[in-house]
């Protein structure tokens, strides 16, 4: 009891000293726990869907040009299951981003009321966020036009690890994403997880001046 009341008393001293510092420290404890949490969902998202027909639907939109004589496009799931030389289908993209939806939905509530304790409107800031989580969606899933095939292929055929290797696959993919999400999404919540003045401390401070 000792010992934990210590820590807690450093910590208040480290977080009054260093308040910057300490922000980014519990943002990033949380950011792991949240994408600890995706890597759990992920797999078992993609399992449920995997077992359905949605993985021979073909999911691919926006297109945005073409790489190497065939047609390029943003969010690119060619059908078929993935350990059989398919892209996921309908099945993987549901997988990947309900994951992102429900990781970031969490992520919201826990920066929002525990790294920044922002008291602004939480409606202004749920605008922001969803602003912030379309563009990062849409960067994210550009990036991965670009890694995820190669990805997929080293863990599948290089290593020759066939599920297993489909599974570190997700993961690896899963990383990226949070990786992205942390960044991006750090100096996105400065702006919009304010602590604006309550109303009793403008009127003291205008009593005291």
């Amino acid at each position: 009891m000792t010992s934990s009341n210590g820590i807690v008393r450093w910590w208040q001293r480290f977080s009054y000293r260093h308040p910057e510092l300490a922000q980014f420290i519990v943002f990033t404890v949380l950011s792991n726990g949240v994408t600890l949490l995706q890597l759990i969902l992920m797999p078992v998202l993609k399992a449920i869907f995997n077992g359905t027909s949605l993985v021979s639907i073909s999911f691919r939109f926006w297109r945005m040009g073409t790489t190497g004589g065939k047609p390029y496009y943003l969010f690119d799931y060619a059908a078929g299951a993935i350990n059989h030389g398919g892209g996921g289908g309908l099945a993987y993209f549901l997988a990947v981003e309900i994951t992102l939806l429900i990781a970031q939905v969490i992520n919201f509530f826990v920066q929002r009321n525990i790294t920044f304790k922002s008291n602004s409107s939480p409606w202004i800031a749920a605008f922001w966020y969803l602003v912030a989580y379309i563009v990062i969606t849409i960067l994210a899933a550009a990036l991965q036009g670009w890694y995820k095939d190669p990805v997929y292929a080293f863990f599948q055929h290089t290593l020759n690890w066939g599920t297993t290797g489909t599974t570190i696959a997700d993961f690896v993919t899963m990383i990226i994403n949070a990786l992205i999400s942390f960044w991006v999404f750090y100096p996105i919540f400065k702006v919009i997880f304010k602590q604006v003045p309550e109303d009793g401390q403008d009127s003291g401070s205008a009593a005291t001046a």
